[in-house]
């Protein structure tokens, strides 16, 4: 949580503290905003990845009794093992799953989390991958018309989804590209139209065998939209606590 500094009553006249009053306001608002960054004693990165870790081991455990699919992997219909909608957002296919998403989220995420909150940033990875691997199974039969589009895999799991997302929010919600749009007027129309045509470069940029493209298209789509209208920014929800207490 962010550190509230005590002030004294009595400590300066009135004039005093107005005249200090602009350098303490710069003050709380830098403040505020590395607080918001770090509104706890750990990284959401570590724990994200610690998280991967147990949830892997988990994985191999129950593989051995025959439990890991229906624990871990999304699949038709939704209702049948719903809880998966959750656990498939950190589970993986492989070692090599493993650690090529831990990597990405490392370079990715590191940047989203230090601008958010851990509870904001939790939040993003479990909403968007869980709409990704949803999106997913729905679509597959759907995709498997397109000749450069595979269909497979009709199950899901890893958060690949939740990555793409964050990758999605870094280009979108940077002080650059903030900056840029608020420079140039672009009708919402052509900026969705923009950010679909970009999800879908990147999301065939990854193209393989068993690869799911609509997961990373669809998560990419939703990082872009929220880091656009700066949905994990918490500056401004921050400051607001400290001038009230």
């Amino acid at each position: 949580m962010a550190n509230r500094s005590r002030l004294r009553p009595g400590a300066r006249s009135r004039s005093g503290s107005a005249s200090r009053s602009p350098d303490t306001g710069a003050s709380e608002s830098a403040s505020a905003s590395g607080s918001a960054a770090n509104d706890g004693q750990s990284n959401p990165i570590f724990e994200l990845l610690a998280i991967f870790g147990l949830v892997f081991l988990i994985q191999a455990i129950t593989d051995l009794v025959g439990l890991m699919t229906g624990l871990f992997v999304l699949t038709l219909p939704l209702v049948e093992n719903p809880w998966t909608i959750v656990t498939s957002v950190y589970a993986h296919g492989g070692l090599w799953h493993l650690l090529s998403n831990s990597l990405a989220l490392v370079v990715f995420g590191w940047p989203v989390a230090r601008a958010t909150s851990r509870a904001r940033f939790h939040t993003f990875v479990l909403v968007t991958g869980s709409i990704a691997g949803i999106s997913q199974v729905l679509l597959s039969d759907f995709a498997a018309a397109a000749p450069i589009v595979s269909g497979d895999p009709v199950g899901v799991l890893g958060a690949s989804g939740a990555i793409f997302a964050l990758l999605g929010y870094l280009i979108t919600g940077n002080r650059l590209s903030a900056g840029f749009a608020s420079i140039i007027d672009v009708p919402q129309w052509l900026t969705l139209i923009v950010f679909v045509g970009l999800a879908i470069v990147v999301t065939l940029t990854t193209a393989a065998p068993g690869v799911a493209l609509i997961a990373h298209f669809t998560g990419f789509l939703l990082g872009l939209l929220a880091g656009r209208t700066r949905l994990l920014q918490v500056q401004r929800d921050s400051s607001r606590r400290r001038s009230v207490g």
